[in-house]
């Protein structure tokens, strides 16, 4: 038996509601009318499940009234029990964890790159506070723990040049849609891309160039994010935005699908998927293009540090598609059974 609740009203939950689906239909991603966008759907959950209370509630209690509120905020109706499958809302292809902590568990499983991880926030007093929605590549670049499986890596290998520009064009997707001398300072960094509004990766390394030799503090070597988060404000500002911002999702500055590394050893963290892969990335496209992992583009800083400051001494830039053909991959890491990810502080900020 299946009760309906009284979503707000958009054009996905009218559809699925029109339709009468359940969490377990299956949709196509990208699907115009169906398929919720991971950031409408954190907009949408953020909307319909902030100050809700699960004050009292046991564990396995609170878990079903949260999965309950979700098919009520997305126009589903509420199962009379939620089936036991991976992930639990099988048709937009997310799981759900409700977070008082900032250790995020995932037991029994790999985190898998494409489907969606609704994280929820609660505060001391058991109220949602925040909703993020990421994927497990997202997540997979927050592990520094060594637990996840097929976590992707490559070797940095120098050759005697501080900048390099590996490939002379973006990849036959991005092309159309690229435009010099474009202006991003009325542009949020971490928005989707739009045709047009793409520098040409040829004008992504001229005006990143000028940030080699710069120095900032160093937070520590177990502080890679906080490092990272510097050398990602300072391209923000180098590539023109007025504003910098970071939610934690790839690529670090999609609207201008540019992934960002920092490196001060050889080896190169890449998540759960090949930068080569032609998957889809998020139901992303670019006018009617869709956009696929190997079309980002990869600004990869390699930096010295005396434990103080970090000065970036090399420059390198390329596109997921030629990745492989500069920096070798090797392989990756052994599985743990139960996956654990500190969330950084500010994560739901």
């Amino acid at each position: 038996m299946f009760k309906y609740g009284k979503p707000q009203q958009n054009k996905y939950t009218s559809s699925i509601q029109e339709r009468r689906l359940t969490i377990y239909d299956k949709i196509a991603v990208g699907d115009p009318n169906l398929w919720i966008p991971t950031s409408e759907l954190e907009q949408i959950l953020n909307e319909s499940l902030t100050g809700v209370s699960l004050s009292g509630l046991p564990i396995r209690t609170r878990s079903k009234v949260v999965k309950e509120r979700i098919c009520e905020a997305l126009g589903y109706p509420i199962p009379t029990s939620f089936k036991k499958v991976q992930p639990r809302f099988s048709g937009q292809f997310f799981d759900v964890y409700v977070q008082k902590s900032n250790n995020l568990q995932v037991w029994n499983e790999d985190l898998s790159p494409d489907r969606r991880y609704v994280l929820i926030k609660v505060t001391d007093f058991d109220v949602i506070s925040k909703i993020k929605v990421v994927t497990g590549q997202d997540l997979s670049l927050l592990d520094n723990t060594g637990t996840l499986t097929q976590k992707y890596q490559a070797r940095l290998i120098p050759n005697g040049r501080a900048k390099e520009l590996s490939v002379s064009s973006d990849t036959s997707i991005i092309t159309p849609h690229t435009q010099q001398g474009i202006s991003v300072k009325d542009f949020d960094p971490t928005i989707d891309p739009s045709s047009g509004k793409l520098m040409p990766i040829s004008e992504v390394f001229i005006r990143l160039q000028s940030l080699l030799g710069t120095s900032f503090p160093d937070a520590g070597h177990d502080q890679e994010r906080n490092r990272g988060a510097k050398l990602h404000q300072l391209i923000c500002q180098k590539l023109g935005y007025v504003t910098y911002k970071d939610n934690g999702r790839f690529p670090d500055i999609r609207q201008q699908l540019l992934e960002v590394k920092l490196q001060t050893s050889p080896t190169i963290d890449l998540g759960l998927v090949r930068p080569n892969s032609t998957q889809v990335l998020d139901a992303l496209t670019v006018g009617t293009s869709k956009i696929r992992h190997c079309d980002v583009r990869y600004a990869i800083f390699y930096a010295k540090t005396d434990g103080k400051l970090i000065t970036l001494t090399n420059f390198y830039l390329t596109t997921g598609e030629h990745f492989f053909t500069r920096f070798p991959q090797f392989q990756g890491r052994i599985l743990n059974k139960k996956i654990q990810i500190p969330l950084p502080v500010n994560f739901f900020a």
